[in-house]
């Protein structure tokens, strides 16, 4: 198949969106697909998108407060002369954004089938933004967009339940995979453990994410300083970086801010580490908590997301209800206090996340697209009667 991707984020973007596109280009190239990107014009312009057999650049502009993050800019007449020219498949809508409506209007006025996927929670931006008042309206506006496609893809069936309540059509569920070498135990590394000022028989609690309201900080804060109030020798490490860095770090003088780090030191991190404590209820999925899981942690998260699909309480993990902070915190400082188990829940967890492969998701992947495709087909051959 010809696939066009389009999307506001690519590598070396660190989200989660450009992890997910990145991966499953790993697994689309080998098999003969011919990839386009549509995107926005990175701030790097000597950054160029690797395998691609066309890629058309939009204007763009900065998120306020995040400087990094770029979100193109509405591009229609340029989207459909390019797709004119060279004309895909099938079209695959990654974000919402307003190159995303510019490609849905061009897709439906060349009749090329579309597919989207539900890669960010963005009505629960709008709650931890201080935007509550426009949720009912972001709902609708992504109800629109996501209907007009043959088909959105949703990380899990948990969300596949509430996007159907809420009037969402045509929904499949498209779980996200691992690399079981990439992150796995054997990247254990006693120096950068030794850097940290970790004693080889203490544990060391770690999170990896955006340092953005969205993800729970203030819970992060709390359950931390709980967890070293109960066992003093305990060591925190936070990966990642954002808004929130600051604030945290004051927080948290004990504990060791690492920044963004490159994919092979994020996977000693994880490796290194013993326990990983995630309390965020943002995501869609949360590949930081299979990541942590298959480099074998034991993990301590909400029943949300990867976190519901994944993991079974106090068998591969600790989980918790939506809202139950002082169960979460509680459970931490539990946790760290108990060698034995969190071994116990790290070993379970990486078995657990290894029957998550990427092969299988891009499967599930070019099994939606096909499907799409044949849709469109069927819809535009003529009846005879």
């Amino acid at each position: 198949m010809r696939i066009c991707l389009v999307s506001d984020t690519w590598t070396p973007d660190i989200n989660g969106v450009a992890h997910t596109l990145d991966r499953l280009c790993d697994q689309l190239r080998p098999q003969g697909h011919a990839l386009q990107l549509i995107r926005p014009q990175p701030a790097d312009d000597d950054h160029r998108a690797e395998g691609m057999a066309a890629e058309l650049r939009v204007r763009a502009a900065a998120v306020p407060g995040y400087r990094q993050v770029r979100l193109g800019l509405p591009a229609r007449r340029r989207i459909r002369r390019f797709w004119q020219a060279d004309r895909p498949d099938v079209i695959y809508l990654a974000t919402e954004g307003p190159l995303g409506w510019s490609a849905l209007a061009a897709a439906e006025t060349l009749g090329i089938p579309v597919v989207s996927g539900w890669h960010t929670n963005f009505d629960h931006y709008c709650r931890d933004y201080g935007l509550g008042w426009l949720r009912p309206l972001v709902i609708r506006r992504l109800r629109h967009f996501h209907n007009r496609c043959a088909t959105t893809l949703v990380p899990t069936h948990l969300q596949a339940r509430e996007l159907g309540q809420r009037g969402f059509e045509r929904i499949r569920v498209m779980a996200r995979g691992i690399d079981g070498e990439r992150f796995a135990p054997e990247h254990r590394d006693a120096t950068l453990r030794e850097h940290w000022g970790a004693d080889p028989q203490e544990p060391v609690a770690l999170y990896v994410g955006r340092l953005a309201p969205e993800k729970n900080l203030d819970l992060l804060r709390d359950t931390f300083a709980a967890m070293q109030d109960a066992h003093p020798r305990l060591t925190l490490v936070v990966v990642g970086d954002g808004p929130g860095r600051v604030n945290l770090e004051r927080a948290l003088p004990e504990a060791h801010f690492a920044g963004f780090v490159s994919p092979d030191d994020l996977s000693r991190y994880y490796a290194s580490a013993d326990i990983f404590v995630f309390p965020s209820i943002s995501e869609t999925w949360g590949n930081v908590l299979v990541e942590a899981m298959a480099s074998g942690l034991a993990t301590i998260a909400f029943r949300h997301a990867a976190g519901a699909a994944l993991i079974e309480d106090d068998i591969n993990g600790l989980q918790l209800a939506v809202g139950d902070e002082d169960g979460f915190r509680d459970a931490a400082v539990a946790l760290c206090q108990q060698p034995a188990r969190h071994a116990r829940l790290g070993r379970a967890a990486r078995r657990r996340a290894l029957t998550y492969r990427w092969p299988a998701i891009a499967d599930t992947f070019l099994g939606a697209l096909a499907h799409a495709r044949e849709i469109s087909d069927e819809a535009s051959r003529p009846r005879h009667v």
